[in-house]
């Protein structure tokens, strides 16, 4: 896992143990992404995983969000293999409806959306590829089911959207994103 990410895990923890009145939520994304089909087929389809952070002071209405996405995809056609993939850090805001009595809690949230996006084609023994990053925006929405107290099992679904140029040609990079979530609430 990436060492930015488990630097932010264990700031979260800490700041959890220290007394200070912080809630927040660490989840594992697992599920698909599916770009433009004119620009990405046929690896418009990708399995894709993540993490998905967010934290707050108990008192604030919203809770910062520090998402990462990668996705990945790859086929052979008349003998090449073509692997598409993206990578996605998206940082925003997001809504989470706490009710005192409920371990059911939904959520909305967006921002900004970092997108690399690459298209990679192998004939041994050469490889070509081209890859281009893009700034775009990040709209989404799900719901936690909270089960005693700390354990998270939930829904994702979100839109994001970035351009990218890849050999000379405008992409959508972003795309629509939907999985399952399992984390830690605190």
């Amino acid at each position: 896992m990436n060492k930015k990410i488990i630097a932010v895990v264990y700031i979260l923890f800490f700041m959890n143990l220290s007394g200070n009145a912080w809630a927040g939520n660490v989840n594992f994304f697992l599920g698909q992404k599916t770009l433009d089909k004119d620009d990405w087929e046929p690896v418009d389809k990708q399995p894709e995983f993540g993490v998905l952070v967010d934290f707050k002071q108990q008192s604030w209405p919203v809770s910062i969000a520090l998402d990462f996405l990668g996705s990945k995809d790859e086929t052979t056609i008349a003998g090449i293999n073509v692997e598409g993939n993206t990578a996605e850090l998206d940082f925003g805001v997001r809504k989470i409806w706490d009710t005192e009595n409920s371990t059911i809690r939904p959520y909305i949230g967006g921002g900004v959306a970092f997108i690399r996006a690459e298209v990679k084609g192998t004939l041994s023994p050469f490889t070509v590829s081209v890859d281009d990053s893009g700034a775009g925006l990040w709209i989404g929405g799900g719901i936690y089911w909270t089960l005693n107290q700390s354990f998270n099992l939930g829904l994702d679904l979100r839109y994001s959207q970035a351009d990218v140029t890849l050999a000379g040609t405008d992409v959508k990079a972003g795309g629509t994103h939907a999985g399952i979530l399992l984390g830690y609430h605190w």
